[in-house]
């Protein structure tokens, strides 16, 4: 398949903004691709923002950050909006993502799909493309109950060693959610092995994005 590289601006590294509604959302949708990105050497900084995460869920995606940035020169930002009400805190959660916007500049914007049935996934998604008009923007996915996995447009190819690193991370970093059936090395494993089929990845695994403006 076709593939276009990250680079950053003037031929520096990547400044990289991350934003997921809760804690684990970054590192289900898109660890893989970060710690690929860590590995190659094309981030130049990161900001990664989780809007939702209280008490020991806040010290678990503290954990689980800087277990994946290690010495990258990052900003860690852990927020304490109320899980499930997101759309019912709108003007607030709309406010912390424009604070974001007019904050350092950013190249590159990781953020949640827009057809995300979670309504503060879909809620953070559309205030991102409110904010972030001018940016590279891609969507990730999770895998949950409501069965609302769509059909990215945009594969990120990773080594069985960085999806590895991945599952080991989650499971590791968070053991709040070791309860839950749906949070497993399988799952995990499954959606990047399907989308490494999906896009002829050479591992066999991949990461999934929706891309809707990209310019060349």
């Amino acid at each position: 398949m076709r593939r276009l590289t990250f680079e950053g601006a003037d031929g520096q590294g990547l400044r990289l903004l991350v934003i997921g509604a809760h804690a684990d959302d970054i590192e289900i949708g898109c660890g893989g691709t970060i710690l690929r990105l860590i590995d190659e050497g094309r981030l130049a900084s990161v900001r990664w923002v989780v809007l939702s995460a209280i008490g020991e869920r806040a010290a678990e995606a503290r954990t689980a950050a800087s277990r994946v940035l290690g010495a990258l020169p990052a900003e860690v930002d852990i927020g304490d909006f109320r899980d499930g009400y997101f759309p019912y805190l709108g003007a607030t959660v709309k406010d912390r993502i424009q604070a974001l916007a007019a904050g350092p500049a950013v190249d590159l914007v990781l953020t949640h799909r827009r057809e995300d049935l979670h309504q503060d996934h879909r809620l953070v998604a559309d205030l991102t493309w409110n904010a972030f008009r001018d940016h590279l923007v891609l969507e990730y996915e999770i895998p949950k109950y409501d069965g609302d996995l769509g059909s990215p447009n945009t594969f990120v190819e990773l080594s069985e060693d960085v999806a590895r690193r991945k599952i080991e991370l989650l499971m590791g970093s968070y053991p709040s959610q070791a309860d839950k059936h749906w949070f497993s090395p399988e799952t995990f494993r499954a959606l990047l092995r399907l989308r490494g089929v999906e896009s002829r990845s050479a591992s066999g695994l991949a990461e999934g994005f929706t891309a809707r403006k990209i310019v060349v």
